[in-house]
């Protein structure tokens, strides 16, 4: 029951993302890559899948993904680069709520950024809601932006690559387990997705101090 459910779900994900094609995955990416927090695994594993089926051609989805990663960061890295951390963290403070970010979760990305250094911009792309703000530190620390691109391109390239091998590998067998788990990995990444804003509209605006490690 619940797993004809989820099977039913993640195919209409699959067609949902065949209709809007490279052109939605890379809109989608570019959402993801930028403020909004929304999982880049709902996006490429679909898209791997139908590559798998011979609907979608690999090198495409790679470069839509890739692509649009790279110009979501471009997005938050220019903001933080001209309006600078003030301006930001006042907009972050009157809007950030829409969108389900808080000073608090801008200061974390900051200290982290001051802590490790560039070399952040790359790892950073491979951690869930950390790859939405990794760029604005960078920003603000005016990070050049030839490293940044490269940095990020190759963070974002890895990523991208490894969710659409999964959809390809998981999505493209006919077999009755590697159907639950194609729908299992789309079932967790929407999952993640509620969860994070359930708790983010939940919590207040500006609530404790914690900071990464």
């Amino acid at each position: 029951m619940v797993y004809d459910l989820l099977l039913r779900l993640a195919e209409t994900i699959i067609l949902l993302i065949r209709e809007l094609g490279y052109l939605g995955i890379f809109l989608g990416m570019v959402i993801e890559s930028s403020f909004f927090p929304f999982p880049s695994e709902v996006i490429l594993i679909p898209a791997g899948a139908l590559v798998a089926r011979g609907e979608m051609n690999a090198l495409f989805v790679f470069l839509a993904g890739l692509s649009g990663s790279i110009l979501g960061a471009w997005i938050n890295y220019f903001l933080a680069f001209f309006l600078g951390r003030k301006s930001i963290e006042t907009l972050v403070g009157k809007y950030g709520h829409f969108l389900f970010i808080t000073r608090k979760s801008l200061k974390k990305t900051d200290i982290y950024f001051e802590k490790h250094g560039e070399i952040t911009t790359f790892v950073g792309r491979l951690i869930f809601v950390v790859r939405q703000l990794i760029s604005l530190p960078a920003g603000f620390a005016k990070m050049h932006f030839g490293r940044f691109t490269f940095y990020t391109a190759l963070g974002a390239g890895i990523w991208t690559a490894i969710l659409i091998a999964v959809g390809y590998f998981f999505g493209g067998n006919s077999s009755p387990i590697m159907k639950i788990v194609t729908v299992a990995l789309i079932g967790i990444g929407l999952i993640i997705t509620f969860v994070y804003y359930t708790i983010k509209a939940k919590k207040p605006a500006e609530k404790d101090k914690e900071v990464w490690p």
